[in-house]
């Protein structure tokens, strides 16, 4: 298994998105690594190796984020893992200069312009493309609860949202968004990808935005369902959890042979719906009873679901310790919406930062975002200037 992780590029003095990934980038390009940049001049991708371990994989995602930070704040910049920036203004980060990106902005105009957005995508390593592809019905159902464990980003352009994700609400635009559909095997697949290039309204493989999907470059399949997130932990169990169900949903296809799934799909675009709106801190779209039952409930169950897989690959007991750690904490969403409202937005800037670091939160982080609050205004600014 492998993770591609998004970072905004927050601008140190006032907690703000800015568009300096290209200076990042060029001071990571010179120590190497596997870092690339986005749509946005915002946005900074980082590229995992390839892992067996649980252990492996926390170690490499890490050493990433160390990298990228030490990068950044030599710059007076910071690198945030989060489904959104809290603090943002539209227009004031325009695409990458890239012919691809160039067209994209042309094409969808101001969805492009607001893709100001950060995910966290998991692939595994699955045993051929037919199995893969049978399997994404049997996957389907259970990519709800893990975007609600990954819900990092309540606030958009400083105000907030009432959801967890608003990520996945900015995601949903795309005209390939969303649950994948079922087919008999890659060459139905691939002949449904044809078509829809074809069409004209998207111009490569690459812009399939399926919440998982084959990859187009690997023997992988690809989660892109879930938003960035602070903290390392909860993309590790995410990984794991991911991983447990490839594994049971390719030997679900494989006994299934070409059958094509018979089962109604419209539920599960309001069971994403739902994640996105609830995170943790709500009922979530139970899988097995397609009824709402409270997140805890249908995160445990998951987890006792996918038990025997998970100990055949060693990691049960840590994804069940990261899992009722994650329950416990509650959902970044929820971290964040808290320390807005125990201090300020700044302030929640700083916990993000802090856990993207692999620190701990606590009262000096929320001291030192009053110093720069209490700093803008003996400059004469209003505190909040930056964000509204």
């Amino acid at each position: 298994m492998g993770v591609e992780e998004e970072f905004h590029v927050i601008d140190l003095e006032s907690g703000a998105l800015t568009p300096r990934a290209d200076a990042v980038l060029r001071r990571l390009s010179r120590h190497g690594g596997d870092f690339t940049q986005e749509l946005p001049q915002s946005i900074v991708e980082s590229n995992s190796g390839v892992h067996a371990s649980l252990d492996g994989l926390y170690v490499d995602l890490s050493a990433s984020r160390r990298r990228l930070d030490a990068a950044a704040s030599s710059q007076g910049l910071a690198i945030m893992a989060a489904g959104a920036a809290p603090i943002a203004r539209l227009g004031a980060v325009h695409a990458t200069d890239d012919p691809r990106y160039h067209a994209m902005t042309e094409e969808y105009r101001r969805v492009a312009d607001e893709q100001l957005i950060c995910g966290a995508q998991v692939h595994v390593d699955i045993p051929d493309r037919d199995t893969a592809v049978r399997a994404l019905c049997f996957l389907n159902p259970w990519l709800p609860p893990l975007l609600a464990l990954s819900a990092s980003s309540p606030y958009w352009l400083g105000a907030d949202t009432g959801y967890a994700s608003w990520r996945t609400m900015i995601w949903q635009r795309w005209p390939t968004s969303g649950p994948a559909g079922c087919f008999t095997g890659a060459a139905e697949y691939d002949a449904a990808v044809s078509e829809l290039i074809v069409s004209g309204v998207i111009s490569d493989p690459g812009m399939i935005y399926y919440d998982v999907r084959p990859s187009a470059h690997q023997q992988t399949l690809e989660l892109r369902i879930c938003d960035a997130c602070p903290r390392v932990e909860t993309v590790v169990l995410i990984a794991a959890l991911f991983r447990a169900l490839v594994v049971d949903a390719c030997a679900h296809a494989e006994a299934a042979g070409g059958t094509v799934c018979g089962d109604r799909h419209e539920w599960l675009r309001t069971a994403t719906w739902r994640a996105a709106r609830s995170g943790l801190e709500g009922d979530l779209i139970d899988p097995a009873t397609r009824r709402p039952a409270p997140a805890p409930d249908v995160v445990r169950a998951m987890l006792r679901r996918l038990r025997p897989t998970l100990e055949a690959y060693g990691d049960w007991e840590t994804a069940q310790s990261l899992a009722e750690d994650a329950l416990a904490r509650g959902s970044a969403a929820h971290r964040l919406r808290r320390a807005a409202s125990d201090d300020d937005l700044l302030a929640a800037v700083d916990l993000f930062l802090a856990e993207t670091r692999g620190e701990d939160w606590s009262g000096r982080r929320r001291a030192g975002s009053r110093l720069r609050a209490t700093r803008s205004r003996a400059e004469g600014l209003p505190a909040r200037a930056f964000w509204r």
